[in-house]
């Protein structure tokens, strides 16, 4: 498994030893199906999509990293522990062996660390075939339970939401005064969020929220790591096995339900120079990140709309030969963060997120997924997502942004974040 430079990677003390063993299982159940009830809602971890992926349960092993370096240093451990892991695995599959799951804050300087998890159970499934994986730090194998399908979660109670650190009317003013910053010639596009906080009468079941996500946004990558939980349309970057893909979303239209109303609206979409040209912005931003990695590439000449149950975006899905043996986190690291979820030019919209913005955004809009031994992963970045309270599980902050551009309307903007909050919000709802 290739890291990110040596030379730059801090020398960690010798990795603990794990053992890992991964085994065929006939099960037919929906991955989701097998969290269990008695675990707290950030020892759960997911990456499903299309009924295919990972979730786990338990944790073997955790690392946290804060500063410009945590992607330096979160790969550094890994490194580590794979190279001491006693793996026995009758399965051989991306995603099967040993396999951790992360998130990552947005900004270097946010009071999230980054985190990385290694569960002691995971069911994983690719293409019809299922296994199990076990980690321990008991240096002897033990006899392999299936897991069972576990409880219905029960929903949610007495959902009231309150404004976060942005209220509308504040980021309506914030999207106002990154206007007039484009306009001045400071940044060509700049990504702004809010926040929405959710508080129940009771613990939030995050597999109530999964399961809800899943059944709704089939297309998304439904997750869940360290208590950030969420259904992301946007892939990061994925490596399997030499092939590289990304996929980048940038220029949103609101569905209204009326489906010929949605195909004329798809189709403006798909014509709005405002949104082809932020879409521009993102994907010369993947393609050039990608490039020192690949030999190969190929970048679609114009973008699909994809349609959810909430919103359409225009996408492009990037695909390339790997170069070299960089992990799909290095790759992540490289692509972190893309003008999707942070502005053209980067470096100069991230200052200017961090001036208007007045909220931590925390792991929001961050990296989000998972990678095995080889290097082999996936990563999303963390949107329509919601993060528990450190110390309440009956309380989420969700999250929502969008892209700022020279014709950007602040009461436009307000209206596409909340539509952009639907997916967790009605995942919240009891019905």
């Amino acid at each position: 498994m290739s890291t990110l430079p040596a030379s730059e990677a801090p020398s960690p003390s010798a990795g603990p030893t794990v053992v890992v063993r991964t085994v065929p299982l006939e099960a037919a159940d929906p991955l989701l199906a097998y969290l269990p009830a008695d675990h707290r809602h950030d020892d759960l971890v997911s990456w499903v999509r299309r009924g295919d992926g990972l979730v786990g349960w338990g944790t073997a092993l955790t690392f946290e990293a804060s500063g410009e370096d945590r992607f330096v240093r979160a790969e550094a451990w890994w490194r580590e522990v794979s190279r001491h892991a006693v793996v026995r695995d009758e399965v051989e599959r991306p995603g099967s062996g040993l396999v951790c799951f992360g998130s990552f804050p947005f900004a270097s300087d946010s009071a999230e660390p980054a985190r990385l998890v290694v569960p002691s159970t995971i069911v994983g499934r690719r293409e019809g075939r299922t296994w199990l994986t076990t980690v321990s730090l008991d240096p002897q194998l033990t006899l392999l339970e299936k897991p069972s399908v576990a409880s219905a979660p029960e929903p949610p109670r007495g959902v009231a939401f309150a404004d976060g650190a942005v209220s509308p009317a504040a980021y309506a003013h914030s999207v106002a005064e990154a206007v007039d910053r484009i306009g001045a010639g400071e940044v060509d596009k700049v990504v702004l969020a809010r926040d929405l906080v959710a508080t129940a009468s009771g613990p939030i079941d995050p597999r109530w929220l999964l399961r809800r996500l899943a059944e709704r946004y089939e297309n998304t990558w439904v997750f869940s790591v360290s208590g950030l939980v969420g259904a992301t349309p946007e892939l990061l970057v994925r490596r399997d096995q030499g092939l590289i893909t990304s996929r980048v979303l940038a220029g949103t239209i609101r569905r209204t339900g009326d489906d010929d109303k949605d195909l004329a609206l798809a189709a403006s979409l798909a014509r709005s120079s405002k949104d082809l040209e932020e879409h521009e912005y993102a994907v010369r931003s993947v393609a050039e990140a990608l490039a020192p990695h690949c030999s190969s590439m190929n970048v679609p000449e114009a973008p699909f709309v994809l349609h959810l149950p909430n919103v359409m975006h225009l996408a492009t899905d990037v695909a390339a030969v790997s170069a070299d043996d960089a992990s799909s986190l290095t790759l992540a690291a490289s692509l972190h963060p893309s003008a999707a979820v942070g502005g053209t030019p980067t470096a100069r919209a991230v200052a200017l997120i961090s001036e208007l913005e007045h909220m931590d955004r925390g792991r929001y809009a961050g990296p989000v997924g998972w990678m095995d031994a080889h290097g082999d992963g996936a990563w999303g970045i963390a949107l329509r997502s919601g993060a528990y309270a450190p110390d309440d599980p009956s309380q989420l902050t969700l999250y929502a942004g969008c892209g700022i551009v020279a014709g950007s309307d602040p009461e436009s903007e307000v209206a596409e974040s909340n539509a952009k909050l639907i997916p967790m919000r009605d995942a919240l709802a009891s019905d």
